[in-house]
């Protein structure tokens, strides 16, 4: 998955994942959950971002 398709699915800014991506910063609070959620379950990151 490309940066842009993974900022799209995942609703993140295509500069903060490059930010992250170049340790220029690093996901703090909610983002940094999210990050870990993304890892272990995508599938369920994607439908719950399709709900609603």
């Amino acid at each position: 998955m490309t940066q842009a398709e993974f900022a799209d699915t995942f609703h993140v800014p295509a500069g903060t994942l490059r930010n992250w991506e170049q340790k220029r910063r690093q996901p703090e609070g909610p983002a940094k959950v999210l990050m870990y959620l993304i890892g272990k379950e995508p599938g369920a990151v994607k439908r719950a971002l399709k709900v609603g």
